[in-house]
């Protein structure tokens, strides 16, 4: 179910960014939320455009709809609004940032006598060489229009590109951080906005995690210090909608995604509270990470895998959720091979 969007009418939401995908949360075995849908292209849309005004980013709209040119989609090209999310693996609580898919979960605690909800918002991460780490976090601090104080390696990439950046960068339109920010218990990360948004949904980023300016403003206003944050990589995602087991794949991250030296000297310095993973080499192939989300999403319940469907949905690796698999009833195990 979805509670985001204001009852507007259509003209409105063409031309409006949608500033929260917020869903209630399915009820016991179901993990998928949202649904895919398809919008008519304007003259004057891009791909970009569009998928701002859905909340989506630039790699899910992209993928979505190969072939269509992303600066000139043209007028009466139907575009697929990929809005459809298995949830990620693991506890459904605090944020949630899976970097294989840019995108985070936000999962705040539920009020007493309402159903408990679940925010999704499109995200930046960092490039291959100022990679976003992994690992289980907490937000240690929030501010309203920040002032950016780049650290000495950022100014020295920009000197040597002729683009000197100041010891601070106050508020303002040409601070990078956009008008808020929340600081995470890794030193050095930040959650914040952006002054460029049509880079959010790529691999752009010295490490920290970008959002559209409206998906930050929302999300400051509904989200708390001490927040847990669990940062992690995973481009398979099983899980049930009904008796149907549904996958969704993402391409894999072209390069290993472990915390730098220097952040684990920080930590160590700090004892900050994080949780460090054991570097993820990403030495797996996407059949591998399909299988290890289907023991995980059967270990209490028995079902079966298409494989030749399973195949076929990793060859796309376009990020739509697919049924790939059913439950098997009164079996005492799962048959991942069959």
């Amino acid at each position: 179910m979805r509670n985001g969007i204001p009852s507007l009418a259509a003209w409105l939401l063409a031309i409006t960014p949608v500033y929260a995908d917020v869903f209630e949360l399915p009820p016991e075995g179901y993990d998928v939320i949202g649904s895919v849908s398809t919008i008519t292209a304007r003259y004057e849309d891009t791909l970009v455009d569009i998928a701002r005004r859905h909340g989506l980013g630039y790699t899910d709209v992209v993928l979505a709809n190969p072939g269509v040119d992303v600066w000139v989609p043209g007028e009466g090209t139907e575009i697929i609004l990929p809005n459809r999310y298995v949830l990620p693996p693991g506890p459904r609580q605090g944020l949630v940032l899976n970097l294989a898919e840019y995108r985070m979960y936000y999962f705040p605690e539920p009020r007493a006598g309402e159903p408990a909800y679940v925010y999704t918002y499109p995200m930046s991460i960092g490039r291959m060489d100022w990679e976003t780490p992994l690992g289980k976090t907490r937000i240690v601090a929030m501010a309203r229009n920040p002032a950016w104080y780049p650290p000495q390696s950022v100014r020295d990439e920009h000197a040597a590109d002729g683009d000197p950046l100041p010891r601070v960068v106050p508020p303002g339109p040409q601070n990078p951080l956009g008008t808020r920010a929340l600081r995470l218990g890794l030193p050095g990360y930040l959650i914040h906005g952006t002054n460029r948004p049509a880079g959010v949904g790529m691999r752009v980023s010295h490490g920290c995690v970008r959002m559209f300016p409206e998906d930050i403003e929302f999300l400051f206003e509904h989200i708390a210090v001490n927040t847990p944050v669990r940062i992690i990589n995973v481009p398979a995602k099983i899980g049930w909608d009904g008796e149907a087991l549904v996958a969704e794949v993402h391409p894999l991250l072209e390069s290993p995604q472990p915390l730098v030296q220097e952040t684990v000297e920080h930590l160590e310095q700090l004892d900050a509270d994080v949780e460090l993973p054991e570097p993820d080499p990403n030495s797996k192939d996407p059949l591998t990470y399909v299988t290890e989300q289907f023991i995980t999403a059967t270990a209490e319940r028995a079902g079966r895998l298409d494989w030749d469907g399973v195949e076929e949905l990793v060859r796309r690796s376009d990020g739509i959720p697919q049924a790939v698999g059913s439950g098997i009833k009164n079996a005492a195990t799962s048959a991942a091979f069959e």
